[in-house]
């Protein structure tokens, strides 16, 4: 069985699905994804890193600025696609839209479900501190992430990983769970498994919750500051300046919560400390702390806010 697929992604992220699709020879027979942006110091429109690869491949793509209306509807229906591939498209889709393809619409979503619904999962599951996630493809219905599990990858998170390294790692594993789904899906072989435990929301990351508290321990905030690596960054204030902090490690060592305990960056936390080893100043290139401090020293006892 020849599935026509209709796909709906917009970031980085969702690429890999798309072309893991085409590469295993499902056709494609529309691509929606958001319109475009205006973005960059230029303010220039934009299109989507998926409208773009969509373009490179010859693909029908749309960008309706809202599904639901009913005439961008309509054109869905009228398709007739077997099935509709979902990977961080960015729109609630209605009823009538989850119900247009045969086989309704599959959602790749990046956390262990109910674990981190919403829209900053990988983000908040490592600034909670969690040691695992997961790429999940669930059906999809009414409500936020609430469908059936179809197809379930566990992921380790590693100590070290920052939200834009673990995006990366998860984009490939969820990409190649797709062909393995539909082609269960193409024999009546997927079975659903309702989702089981307490729900917990991955609300948008909002700028204000980049600013880093000296007075939380080095644990969390190196958490903190790899969940929010590359965007939005965690930030500090050093002389009424923004620095943002890139990267850091844990070390045995304590004093006032944001004081630097030596002149090479170890910062005071409320337990233990952190050295920075990657920062950014406001208005300059991210840099090496090493580099930093050889044009603007930090010396012991300085304060960060």
């Amino acid at each position: 069985m020849t599935l026509r697929v209709v796909f709906m992604g917009t970031p980085e992220f969702a690429v890999p699905s798309l072309s893991e699709i085409l590469s295993s020879g499902y056709e494609v027979v529309r691509v929606y994804t958001q319109p475009p942006r205006k973005a960059g110091r230029g303010q220039k429109l934009s299109k989507s890193p998926v409208h773009q690869f969509a373009e490179i491949m010859g693909l029908d793509v749309h960008t309706p600025e809202k599904f639901r209306k009913s005439s961008v509807i309509d054109v869905l229906e009228n398709l007739e696609a077997d099935v509709a591939c979902v990977v961080a498209y960015g729109q609630i889709l209605p009823q009538r839209a989850l119900n247009a393809p045969q086989y309704g619409c599959l959602n790749l979503h990046a956390s262990l479900l109910p674990r981190w619904r919403g829209a900053a999962p990988v983000q908040r599951a490592i600034m909670a501190g969690d040691t695992q996630t997961a790429c999940q493809i669930m059906q999809m219905a009414k409500g936020l992430d609430t469908g059936d599990i179809l197809l379930s990858e566990i992921v380790d998170i590693r100590p070290d990983d920052t939200a834009g390294i673990l995006f990366g790692r998860l984009a490939g594993i969820g990409a190649g769970m797709w062909p393995r789904t539909l082609a269960a899906l193409s024999r009546g072989g997927l079975v659903p498994t309702p989702q089981e435990g307490e729900p917990v929301y991955a609300h948008k990351i909002d700028k204000s919750e980049a600013r880093i508290d000296w007075t939380r321990s080095a644990h969390e905030l190196d958490c903190h500051i790899r969940g929010l690596n590359p965007f939005p960054g965690a930030w500090c204030e050093l002389d009424n300046k923004r620095l943002k902090i890139h990267k850091a490690s844990i070390e045995e060592s304590s004093g006032k919560p944001g004081q630097a305990l030596d002149d090479s960056l170890l910062i005071a936390c409320g337990e233990k400390a952190l050295r920075i080893t990657e920062l950014q100043p406001a208005g300059k290139p991210k840099m090496k702390a090493e580099a930093y401090i050889q044009g603007r020293p930090i010396p012991k006892g300085t304060m960060l806010n």
